[in-house]
Formats: C-alpha cells, sequence, structure tokens
C-alpha cells in the first residue's frame, strides 16, 4: 500500500498565506496525498502568529514546521508548547520552547515528523544536526519517518540525505526559497530533494520586493522587507511511501503558479 506525503516550501507574507487557503486542499486531491506538511515560518515574513498556525492548518497541513524565524514572533511561544502538531528545530536548545519532532496519527499508524537546522552560514550555534538525529531515531519506532533540515547550504542537506538514506522514508530541505531540480529516491530508498522551494509572490526575492533586496546588495540605507504583490506560486514535492517497507518509491514535484491557468 501507498502512503502520499506533500510538502510544501516556506510560506510568505500574507500571499503565500492566501495561496495556502485557496490552493492547500485542491492540490492535496489532485495528488491524493494523505498527510500533508507545511512550512510556516516566513509566514509573517520573518516569523509565525498563532492565528497564521490555524490559518495553514486550517487550510488542510497535518504539521507545520518552522525554522531560523521560529521565535521572531514571540506570541508563538505558548501556542508551541500547547499544539504538539508545530514543530520548531529539534536541535535548539533543550530549554527551547516546543517540540522538534513528533509521532502522529494517519489512516496506516503513526507518522515520525522530526524538523532540524542547520549550521552553515546561519550565523549561531544550535546542536549539531548530525548528532542529534541519531540520538532522535533510536527512540522512535514508527515505520514511516519523514526529516525536514532547515538549511542554507545545499552540501549540508545533501550529506544529511546520504547519511540517513535507507534509514527515513524521505528528507527535504528548506530556507533558500529557491526549488532544486533533484527530487529522487536515493540508492538506499530514501526520497531526497535538497530544497521544496517557496509559496508565496512569484516575482520575488524570496518572496520579498526585488526593489528592496536590490537596494541591500546595492549598499543602500536599510528599509524593512516587504513581500511582493501580483502572481503567486506554491512549490511542493509528493513523496509516494511504501507503507510495507517505510522507504520511498518515487518523488516528484508538484508545483503550482498563478500564471499557469490549469493550476490557479
Amino acid at each position: 500500500m501507498d502512503f502520499k506525503v506533500l510538502c510544501v516550501g516556506d510560506v510568505v507574507g500574507n500571499p503565500g498565506l492566501d495561496r495556502i487557503r485557496r490552493s492547500l486542499r485542491y492540490l492535496k486531491r489532485q495528488v491524493a496525498a494523505d498527510f500533508v506538511i507545511v512550512n510556516g515560518e516566513n509566514s509573517a515574513v520573518v516569523g509565525i502568529t498563532p492565528e497564521q498556525a490555524e490559518d495553514i492548518f486550517d487550510a488542510g497541513a497535518d504539521v507545520i514546521t518552522l525554522g531560523n524565524h521560529s521565535f521572531n514572533k514571540r506570541e508563538i511561544v505558548p501556542y508551541l508548547e500547547d499544539n504538539s502538531r508545530i514543530l520548531r528545530p529539534a536541535n535548539y536548545a533543550p530549554q527551547t520552547p516546543g517540540n522538534g519532532f513528533g509521532v502522529f496519527d494517519s489512516k496506516v499508524g503513526p507518522v515520525a515528523v522530526i524538523d532540524l537546522i542547520g549550521r552553515c552560514n546561519l550565523d549561531y550555534g544550535p546542536d549539531n544536526p548530525f548528532l542529534q538525529i541519531d540520538k532522535i531515531l533510536k527512540d522512535i519506532a514508527a515505520k514511516i519517518v519523514l526529516v525536514e533540515i532547515h538549511a542554507e547550504a545545499t552540501s549540508e542537506k545533501l550529506a544529511m540525505g546520504y547519511m540517513l538514506d535507507g534509514r527515513v522514508s524521505a528528507i527535504w530541505g528548506t530556507h533558500t526559497h529557491v526549488p532544486t531540480a533533484d527530487a529522487q529516491v536515493l540508492p538506499n530508498g530514501t526520497g531526497y530533494v535538497t530544497d521544496l522551494g517557496m509559496t508565496g509572490p512569484k516575482h520575488s526575492v524570496l518572496g520579498i520586493r526585488p526593489d528592496l533586496s536590490i537596494a541591500k546588495f546595492r549598499g543602500d540605507l536599510p528599509q524593512r522587507y516587504q513581500w511582493s504583490n501580483g502572481p503567486t506560486k506554491m512549490e511542493a514535492v509528493v513523496f509516494t511511501i511504501d507503507t510495507a517497507t517505510g522507504l520511498c518509491k518515487k518523488a516528484e514535484r508538484v508545483d503550482m503558479s498563478d500564471e499557469d491557468p490549469t493550476q490557479r
């Protein structure tokens, strides 16, 4: 029996939230997904509020993952403590609010989801994700295990993928907001993609108005980032898992765009 997992790239601002509200359930039906995971850490551009998290769950997500902006909106802290379906990175310090992984019910039994954050070029030092994941996996009995690594460096994501190949069902990267063309099944049966991409403004720099990003790189006076308006997109990958083995049979992109009249 197959179990399909839909993983959706970082939601950016109101345009990304609007796209999720309009399209997530439609896409879930189109690909016959059994389980949906959405990265929501940029829903408020930097961070996420409880109301935004509820919007994503109402739109059809089973689990929300976060990353380096997990706590930029401090009102999310009690929500993280009360809701086990929203995950911050598991390799944050142990006193950090919330959970880094969880085991969730599904139609085929327990599904484990683990959220990790990388250390390359992220300007701070969480625990080593390569060591932390080994500790977590020792305590997980679920056959289907899904891992997100929120990281800047493609090499760090690829290394994690190959380290976990054959040990987890699927692993994907987030954070860079640029979809990669390497959705695949690794040699030992783990589904993999280096980055899902993002959900939000299509004509943007990582969801932000291009003129603001250009000004920053030019060295102009800093301005507060704002999301772009106009057409939106949703970038995602579907992993097809064999429930008998817990390994992946197929990994395929399922991107959507307002500019494609068949995918609005």
